[in-house]
């Protein structure tokens, strides 16, 4: 079982020919008020690729959160643990060019109150496996790592936005997921190399956590085990790069949880997020299992061993 703690989103989107610059104001082409927030984006994830899933996170009691909430619900993702406030629910606003990329702003609104305890000590049994980003508080986050920590849980940790991570945090981890421009923070705050292979690597070493990297188009790179994993992403015609972070984590949560060895695991996390990309939306875009595993399926992992020191 899979069990998230993160945020809740109502998602804003504006299409653009082209990203804003600074002062300037443009015309958009087309309009949609979606569900996401990276926590909800890789519950979801995770759900599609076949995991049973609990959510826990803080939601406002205001016309946002029913809509925001509305594919975890179908999807049959448990939200027992989902906290109402008296705030409004978390957005972000989102332009969206003609190439695919984005800008985007999140305003955390009820984010800010997501509480761990909210999520029993029931729920955290052995072999769960515990899914962080860092769209809810940092103090919160490292609260529910270490005592996932404590009881033997996995414990996985996106670290996105990119923020420093206490040694508390660190030391909690199992796996730590990042894209180059979060490893790059990183690195800066803990004096690591800058490189994504070095610095996954070293992490690696000096934390004995397994440390994913994701390069975009070019894929993603694992330092676990003794070795460093690399996966291509295939080439594929791009809609909409929103949420195709959010599906190689859930993805990659799933294989591990169902016990998948990490070269499968790695391989259905790109598979997962190069599939996100050909899709408009965040949520709309998740796979489901059956399209994950036949494009992972054609994927050559790449084993290159690294001496760990």
């Amino acid at each position: 079982m899979i069990v998230v703690f993160g945020s809740v989103n109502l998602d804003l989107v504006a299409r653009v020919d082209r990203l804003p610059r600074e002062g300037e104001t443009i015309a958009g082409t087309s309009f949609a008020a979606l569900p996401g927030g990276k926590g909800a984006n890789q519950a979801l994830a995770a759900r599609r690729a076949g995991a049973t899933v609990a959510m826990a996170g803080a939601v406002g009691a205001d016309g946002f959160a029913p809509a925001a909430l509305r594919n975890l619900v179908a999807a049959g993702v448990n939200l027992e643990a989902m906290r109402r406030v008296d705030v409004p629910t978390g957005v972000a606003l989102i332009h969206v060019d003609a190439a695919g990329r984005n800008a985007i702003t999140v305003i955390a609104g009820a984010n800010s109150h997501a509480d761990p305890e909210d999520v029993t000590d029931a729920t955290l049994r052995p072999g769960t496996t515990l899914v962080l980003q860092l769209e809810v508080p940092l103090e919160a986050v490292t609260a529910i790592a270490v005592r996932a920590k404590r009881r033997g849980i996995r414990v996985i940790l996106n670290a996105a936005p990119a923020h420093p991570l206490s040694r508390d945090l660190i030391a909690a981890l199992d796996v730590l997921i990042v894209n180059e421009h979060e490893a790059a923070a990183i690195a800066a705050s803990g004096a690591l190399p800058q490189a994504p292979a070095d610095f996954a690597v070293t992490f690696h070493r000096r934390h004995a956590c397994a440390v994913v990297v994701t390069l975009g188009a070019g894929g993603a790179i694992a330092a676990v085990d003794g070795g460093l994993l690399a996966v291509e992403a295939p080439k594929v015609r791009v809609i909409d790069t929103v949420g195709a972070g959010d599906a190689l984590v859930g993805a990659l949560a799933a294989a591990l949880d169902r016990g998948a060895e990490w070269t499968r695991a790695i391989a259905e996390g790109v598979a997962a997020g190069t599939l996100a990309c050909t899709v408009e939306g965040a949520q709309a875009a998740m796979p489901d299992r059956a399209a994950i595993e036949t494009l992972a399926a054609t994927f050559r992992v790449g084993v290159r061993p690294r001496s760990l020191g």
